[in-house]
C-alpha cells in the first residue's frame, strides 16, 4: 500500500475539518492508504485558554522519524500573518538529521491553509512554505485548478486557491469550513494520492 500522511495543526478547528476532508480524498484512490496525524502545540495552556481555544484533537502527535514511513504529504495549517503557523515551523525545523540524510528527497507534498479573510494569506502562506519542501528535496503538488468551477465562483466567499485548498475562519474564527472548501480538500487529496501512488510505482 502506498501511504499518505496528512499532517496539520489546527488551533480552532477550521483545518482539523478540512484534514479529515483531505482524508476522503486520498482514500478514493485505490491502492493508497492515509493517516492523519498532528503536530505539537507549542502554546502554553494558560494562553490557549485566554484565545478561548477548543481542546486539541485525539489524533497522534507526529515526530520527525515518522515522516520516513509515507510515500507522500499533505501538510494543513493556519496563517499568522501570511505564513504558516509557528507551530507547523517548529515541527519542520526538527526535520535537520532527515535533511541532512535526504530521507525525504523526491517525495510529493501539498498543503491547505486557513485564514481569516480572503486577503488574509490564502497563496502567500503556502508559497512561503514550499520552501520547507524544497530544502527536502520534496516534490510540491499544487491544487492547481484540479476543483473546476468551485475555483471560479465569486458569489460566496471561500478559501483556496491554486497552490492549495483553503478555508475562512473569520476574524473570531467563528465560520466552519463550507461545502465547497471541503470538496477542494477532498480533491486535493486524491489529486496528491494520485502522483503519490505513480512515484512509487
Amino acid at each position: 500500500m502506498v501511504k499518505v500522511y496528512i499532517i496539520f495543526y489546527s488551533t480552532y478547528g477550521h483545518i482539523k475539518t478540512m484534514a479529515e476532508a483531505v482524508k476522503k480524498g486520498v482514500e478514493q484512490v485505490e491502492g493508497v492508504e492515509a493517516k492523519i496525524w498532528q503536530v505539537a502545540e507549542t502554546l502554553p495552556e494558560e494562553v490557549l485558554e485566554k484565545m478561548h481555544a477548543p481542546p486539541k484533537s485525539d489524533y497522534p502527535i507526529i515526530t520527525a522519524k515518522e515522516l520516513t514511513e509515507a510515500d507522500g504529504f499533505v501538510f494543513g495549517f493556519p496563517t499568522r500573518f501570511g505564513m504558516m503557523a509557528a507551530q507547523m515551523k517548529s515541527f519542520f525545523d526538527t526535520t535537520g538529521q532527515l535533511w541532512q540524510a535526504g530521507a525525504l528527497h523526491g517525495k510529493p507534498a501539498s498543503m491547505f491553509t486557513s485564514t481569516a479573510s480572503q486577503g488574509g494569506g490564502q497563496e502567500t502562506t503556502i508559497m512561503t512554505a514550499v520552501t520547507q519542501l524544497a530544502h527536502h528535496g520534496m516534490i510540491f503538488v499544487p491544487a492547481g485548478f484540479a476543483a473546476g468551477s468551485i475555483m471560479f465562483g465569486v458569489k460566496d466567499a471561500r478559501g483556496g486557491s491554486a497552490w492549495g485548498a483553503g478555508t475562512l475562519a473569520g476574524p473570531d474564527g467563528s465560520r466552519q469550513p463550507g461545502e465547497d472548501e471541503l470538496q477542494q480538500a477532498e480533491i486535493l487529496g486524491k489529486q496528491l494520492a494520485g502522483v503519490a501512488k505513480k512515484l512509487k510505482a
